[in-house]
């Protein structure tokens, strides 16, 4: 735990637990009129099934147990009525409409929404980070995975069936999903293929001038500025801001602006970096704790 503090003004200075649920590591925070006034962090038993990880969710807030503030959490998966349902069994095992909502709220005797951490992160950086000002929002983020949430009309898209903007799970014309071929997961797998260590070593490859990384690199970032340009036209997106570990290198935007404004004018936008970093997805769920 660390006393490091940031900044999202929330209307009403209202004070809100948050947790942000990823596949190796879960972070929760105290936000108080919207600054993060105390934080903790500890590994994701992810492997171990949803009641194990609900466990530790609360185990993790546990310091927080005389503070009389509701829950907001932020996970990777869909998200329908307070179920959560993990579609990528290599980031959360078993995870099939488990009732989130219900089983947290039931283990700390809190008030519990649970949204997926994409969206969550997107309406952070909507309300303060590289969104601000733009009514057609879409923030993407590259990692293990590839997530995104979405802003139309200035309001975050919340539907009824959790896919809100499932944008990793999107069809390429091969039939593969953007994540299995976009993912750090994906040019991981390639990496190897290719001799090189990881993804990272294969990034740092293109950088230092091979052709075949920068080949393999290009073709990630050619499909996911494909699936933006349909996007584009299909909803009117402004601006994409883009995050996550793989996202932030530098060099990744740079491509993915370079192969989105190869094509016509009609399926371009604004491309930028994400701005707020780890913390969006625990100020997006402490915004979103009270609702939208």
């Amino acid at each position: 735990m660390n006393s490091n503090t940031s900044s999202i003004q929330e209307p009403g200075g209202r004070e809100v637990i948050a947790l942000d649920v990823g596949g190796t590591r879960s972070r929760a925070a105290l936000v108080r009129g919207g600054e993060i006034v105390w934080r903790a962090d500890a590994s994701t038993p992810a492997q171990a099934g949803p009641q194990a990880m609900t466990d530790a969710m609360a185990a993790l807030i546990h310091p927080l147990a005389g503070q009389p503030a509701c829950i907001g959490v932020a996970i990777a998966g869909q998200v329908v009525n307070g179920c959560v349902t993990a579609h990528n069994a290599g980031l959360l095992r078993s995870w099939t409409d488990f009732p989130l909502t219900r089983a947290l709220s039931e283990r700390t005797g809190r008030q519990v929404r649970v949204l997926n951490d994409a969206r969550a992160a997107a309406w952070a950086e909507h309300l303060r980070g590289a969104g601000r000002g733009c009514s057609e929002f879409l923030f993407v983020t590259v990692s293990t995975g590839v997530g995104a949430g979405l802003v139309l009309d200035g309001r975050l898209h919340l539907a009824a069936n959790g896919m809100d903007a499932e944008l990793g799970e999107a069809l390429a014309a091969d039939g593969q999903t953007l994540e299995a071929i976009a993912s750090g997961t994906a040019m991981g797998e390639q990496a190897v293929r290719l001799g090189h260590r990881d993804a990272r070593a294969l990034f740092d490859a293109a950088d230092a001038g091979d052709a075949g990384a920068e080949r393999v690199v290009r073709d990630g970032i050619r499909a996911l500025a494909l699936k933006l340009a349909d996007l584009s036209v299909m909803l009117g997106i402004q601006r994409t801001a883009v995050g996550g570990g793989v996202g932030l290198r530098p060099g990744y935007v740079e491509r993915l602006r370079e192969e989105l404004h190869r094509l016509p004018r009609l399926y371009q936008h604004e491309i930028i970096r994400a701005e707020l970093g780890a913390d969006a997805g625990l100020h997006g769920a402490a915004a979103l704790a009270h609702g939208p």
